[in-house]
């Protein structure tokens, strides 16, 4: 048999989708922001591009025409969008009069979602690939190699390949299998269960009612509204959003059945929205194997009501979760706060290689003092859990 041959490509479009798709549908760990569509959607968008920063060079493995391996990597002259924060690397690498840009990141842009980020056939080509992006990055003298919110099947690889690596904590809900929102609430602590009804009651009172839409009932007047409400939640943050209204114009044509949108009205006047993501589309689904799953994604409001965020980012989508059988709910990264709704903390971990040797140990010394703050980190969050522990 022939070596396997390592090939870049400055765009997910050079790469064949069923290809691309079928390496998809074979990890434990799939979602929907590792499909084709949806990078591909990212580049010619131009939402994530050398313009913006992210200078894509895919890399594949392929044993003769077969696709044994794929990742995506982008070249970066900043780290906005990553999720993991390594500004203080940055700054010590400037400090040194080193540069520490560019650098290569393995990741899904604007994404901290955990999942796979190393699509392989088997273990040996996941491990070959790993080998591959760090000789990549060698030979084209980057600072530095970050794959970001891997899967445990990645981290296991990049472990070996020799990346250190780092942990980060999230929140997400698991369905307790309960028959409605009630039942939820009913699991919770008297305090906790109090403060969600007092929140939503704020929002009912405003006179404040939702409906949501999925997939190609999603219309292009509520794209657009939920676009408009996007942008001006970014705006007000004084950022341009990520993500631009071709995106999402490419999302409704491409992939619409991993999307769920919910819309807030007063008075018959739409006033906010929340997109969610479903684990849908993903190829050979098995509901045993691969439960639905919800990311929950963006949000805006072009009219501020107390507690209005809480009911469209948590409340609806959990709510909508439990109607429909969905097994998790992914918050998105950081925030206490999301504990106090029942979205319990989690672990996740990306992969860390430095081409500067004192660098690379200085950091690897830093890794194991932060690792152990974050396990105290989690052993303090566990303490506080939301569920009622007795009647």
């Amino acid at each position: 048999m022939a070596d396997p041959v390592i090939r870049i490509h400055s765009s997910a479009s050079e790469i064949d989708a069923a290809a691309w798709d079928g390496l998809l549908a074979l990890q434990p760990a799939r979602s929907p922001f590792m499909r084709h569509a949806y990078l591909n959607a990212l580049d010619a968008s131009r939402s994530a591009s050398p313009a913006s920063g992210w200078t894509p060079q895919f890399i594949t493995l392929w044993q003769g025409d077969r696709l044994d391996a794929a990742c995506p990597l982008y070249v970066k002259d900043h780290s906005y969008g990553e999720y993991v924060f390594d500004w203080a690397w940055a700054n010590a690498y400037e400090q040194h009069g080193l540069a520490y840009y560019p650098k290569a990141v393995v990741a899904v842009p604007f994404t901290p979602v955990p999942g796979a980020r190393l699509l392989a056939r088997d273990e040996a080509s996941r491990l070959l690939l790993a080998q591959a992006l760090i000789a990549w990055c060698s030979e084209s003298e980057v600072s530095s190699l970050h794959l970001l919110f891997g899967a445990d099947e990645d981290i296991a690889a990049c472990s070996e390949a020799g990346l250190m690596l780092r942990h980060t904590v999230q929140f997400h809900w698991t369905n307790g299998g309960w028959t409605d929102f009630d039942a939820f609430l009913a699991s919770l602590s008297h305090d906790k269960r109090k403060k969600i009804r007092q929140e939503r009651r704020k929002v009912h009172d405003a006179g404040v009612r939702f409906r949501w839409s999925r997939g190609t009932d999603i219309s292009d007047a509520d794209w657009d509204f939920f676009y408009r409400c996007y942008a001006r939640t970014y705006r007000e943050h004084g950022n341009p959003p990520y993500l631009n209204r071709d995106f999402f114009h490419r999302m409704a044509a491409t992939m619409p059945e991993a999307w769920l949108l919910f819309v807030a009205e007063r008075g018959g006047k739409p006033i906010a929205a929340s997109l969610i993501a479903l684990s849908a589309g993903l190829g050979g689904d098995d509901a045993s194997e691969h439960p639905l799953v919800a990311y929950g994604r963006y949000w805006g409001a072009l009219e501020r009501v107390d507690c209005l965020h809480f009911e469209a980012c948590y409340y609806q989508p959990l709510q909508w979760c439990i109607e429909h059988g969905v097994e998790r709910f992914e918050g998105g990264a950081q925030g206490e706060h999301k504990m106090a709704r029942a979205l319990m903390p989690v672990m996740t971990t990306s992969a860390h290689w430095l081409a500067h040797p004192a660098f690379a140990d200085a950091v690897e010394r830093f890794l194991e003092r932060e690792g152990a703050g974050i396990e105290n980190y989690m052993d303090h969050l566990g303490e506080r859990s939301p569920f009622r522990t007795s009647e």
